[in-house]
């Protein structure tokens, strides 16, 4: 199993990767086309956009970790071990019951927008514009992603308790040294 999630986390960082590189040579194809050719190509911005959303979402939902994100934990880490455990279950479960409940209104919209197609961006083998369901797309998938895993940190939160190697600072102590009595005192 942690084969396969190595195998999958370094394909989801290399698709990451290539967007993300797609992304850079457009926008110098675009800087190239408006400054040198002194015709801006159209397709360009529109692709580069439609390029971070994928990026952000994608990244998001299969490359970032729990403690890579920003937090505010004060009140979590000053909490006993069976609190903070009830916390995280709380949060979890309000993560996977806020994500369900909007998951088919949010899709529903989404399947809506196949209607509105992209101004500028064309499928490179039929010719025609990019529905925005397929650009949008992402999101739902991103939704789908979030929450299976905080459906499995709950029941992980279950089993074992508070995640607390989720809030440890890099390269930071959690219990500074103990100094014995007369040591480095000046």
């Amino acid at each position: 199993m942690r084969q396969f999630l190595r195998f999958f986390s370094f394909g989801a960082q290399f698709i990451a990767a290539t967007m993300l590189a797609a992304m850079f040579l457009t926008f110098l194809l675009q800087i190239f086309s408006r400054y040198v050719l002194q015709t801006p190509f159209g397709w360009t911005l529109e692709f580069c956009l439609i390029l971070w959303v994928w990026l952000v979402f994608f990244g998001c939902a299969f490359i970032v970790h729990e403690k890579d994100y920003v937090t505010f934990d004060l009140f979590y880490l000053s909490a006993p071990r069976r609190v903070r455990q009830v916390m995280a279950l709380i949060t979890c479960a309000a993560i996977v019951i806020g994500f369900g409940w909007s998951f088919l209104p949010t899709w529903e919209y989404i399947d809506w927008m196949k209607i509105r197609k992209t101004a500028t961006v064309k499928i490179p083998f039929s010719g025609e514009k990019i529905p925005m369901r397929t650009i949008f797309s992402i999101y739902a998938i991103f939704m789908i992603t979030v929450i299976g895993r905080y459906a499995w940190r709950f029941i992980d939160i279950l089993r074992n308790g508070p995640p607390d190697e989720d809030h440890e600072i890099p390269g930071h102590e959690p219990e500074p040294p103990h100094l014995r009595h007369g040591d480095d005192i000046v």
